[in-house]
């Protein structure tokens, strides 16, 4: 569990003073959510320890890592976190894989950082550098390079926002992928409704700086969702198109995802673009 009870003042933001108090539950991914200027990114920040608060306490899983009172707090090079910024803060003189393994430091597990290599298919891309790499292949690296160390806690800045549909689409699969296999807390913020009803178990809305309201994302965009999940089951794949089975019906999509018959898969609408018709 991560508890967390910070408050603190805010420079560059509109609200003027950040107040939260909230116990992030240990294997699951929580999101945070709330206008620009809220305090969303500096609450990331200061878990991280890039920032310190003029008061409060964290405590993950009973070790402390912040206490103003007892003049405690651990920088961040001990805090066993990985972040992933929106713009990727990747290593340009690097390659992919230079870019693990540094993140990895000195007890770099090969093993580990091929398997991530792997997983998020960049294996083919490992010796190229960053200035090489599509966006979405570079988002893929800083999502690689921030889980290299085996943190205990992954910190994502509006991790997607830079990427196009398609690729947000297979970012968010492969997040959950990873989340499922290495059992990590992770604490997301994002603007997107679509993308934290995809990932998260709960979500915070913050707005001028406290928590304004807490629960699942169906309860918290319940009100205005527009967005819906449909369960499907591949029962063919052909060369890179994928049949279907959504009910009664039977469709082909395209297969960028690996996908091999039996899978489960879960395909997200958007209801304002969907085409409705009487029965």
């Amino acid at each position: 569990m991560i508890s967390v009870d910070i408050n603190t003042n805010l420079k560059f933001a509109d609200a003027t003073e950040l107040s939260v108090q909230y116990q992030f539950q240990s294997g699951e991914i929580s999101g945070i959510y709330g206008p620009s200027g809220a305090g969303k990114t500096t609450l990331l920040n200061i878990i991280a320890g890039l920032v310190k608060p003029e008061k409060g306490v964290i405590e993950v899983d009973g070790v402390v890592w912040l206490d103003t009172d007892k003049k405690i707090n651990i920088p961040v090079q001990r805090r066993n976190i990985g972040f992933v910024f929106q713009d990727y803060a990747l290593f340009p003189n690097m390659t992919v894989l230079q870019n693990l393994r540094y993140a990895a430091g000195k007890a770099a597990d090969n093993s580990h950082i091929e398997h991530l290599l792997t997983i998020t298919g960049l294996d083919r891309f490992k010796n190229e550098k960053p200035d090489n790499l599509s966006g979405g292949q570079k988002q893929r690296v800083a999502l690689a390079r921030a889980l290299a160390g085996k943190p205990k806690l992954l910190l994502l800045d509006e991790p997607l926002s830079a990427t196009d549909h398609l690729t947000r689409i297979e970012l968010q699969q492969q997040i959950l992928q990873l989340q499922q296999e290495y059992r990590f807390t992770a604490i997301m913020v994002s603007h997107d409704k679509k993308e934290l009803s995809a990932l998260t178990t709960n979500v915070l809305k913050i707005d001028n700086g406290k928590i304004v309201n807490i629960g699942t994302p169906s309860q918290i965009f319940g009100a205005d969702r527009t967005y819906i999940t449909l369960t499907a089951k591949v029962i063919g794949v052909e060369n890179n198109v994928a049949q279907i089975e959504i009910g009664d019906q039977v469709v082909k999509i395209y297969n960028r995802s690996g996908l091999v018959v039996g899978d489960l898969i879960n395909i997200g609408l958007d209801t304002i673009d969907a085409l409705i018709t009487r029965k």
